[in-house]
């Protein structure tokens, strides 16, 4: 089901309706759809290099407002149905527990999320669903979505089909391990070299 869902996605990228495809694919894929939007941009992108940036904007704008789509969801949805069902059950605190501790590190959850191959939906919704700071959420979705999609119109504008191979298998796991490693600067410029004096 999954594989005729990315096959129907792809279509979509030879469509005269692409860039509307794009921006809808982008949208949903921030709070249900499971198929990432770089399955329409990498193709309409190689078809027409002149156009990379202008598709990384759609992809970039429908996503931060799927993304608050997500965030929606969370807020409102969660207080109508899961919340309830936890207060019964007695995991109430553990759930404000869990959401302080969320929104100490939302930022970097949504830019982390919004950049790698993590699913971003996951993170729209904890955000919503925890009130992380909506101006938190949207600079940190616009930062982390612009860069993803930026960095692989760059790529294809730059290198153009044999890029594409890279940006398919291999631009998660770069994007993945450069968050770690500044996440984990992160932490030890705040944690660990205060104590070391």
């Amino acid at each position: 089901m999954l594989r005729a869902l990315y096959d129907w996605t792809m279509n979509l990228a030879a469509s005269r309706h692409a860039t509307a495809a794009l921006a809808g694919v982008s949208f949903v894929e921030s709070s249900i759809f499971p198929i990432p939007p770089d399955a329409l941009l990498i193709p309409m992108i190689l078809a027409d290099r002149s156009k990379a940036w202008y598709y990384a904007t759609v992809a970039t704008l429908a996503s931060v407002i799927g993304g608050l789509f997500g965030y929606l969801i969370g807020a409102f949805l969660y207080q109508a149905v899961a919340a309830p069902i936890l207060a019964f059950y007695g995991y109430g605190d553990a759930f404000e527990a869990f959401a302080a501790k969320y929104n100490e590190w939302g930022a970097w959850a949504v830019l982390i999320a919004g950049v790698t191959p993590f699913p971003y939906k996951v993170i729209t919704i904890a955000s919503g669903a925890t009130h992380l700071s909506l101006v938190v959420f949207m600079v940190a979705s616009v930062i982390a979505r612009g860069i993803r999609f930026f960095a692989v119109a760059g790529l294809l504008y730059a290198f153009g089909p044999p890029i594409r191979t890279f940006i398919e298998k291999r631009l998660g796991l770069v994007f993945t391990v450069f968050l770690l490693l500044l996440v984990g600067g992160f932490i030890i410029i705040k944690y660990i070299l205060p104590g070391s004096h």
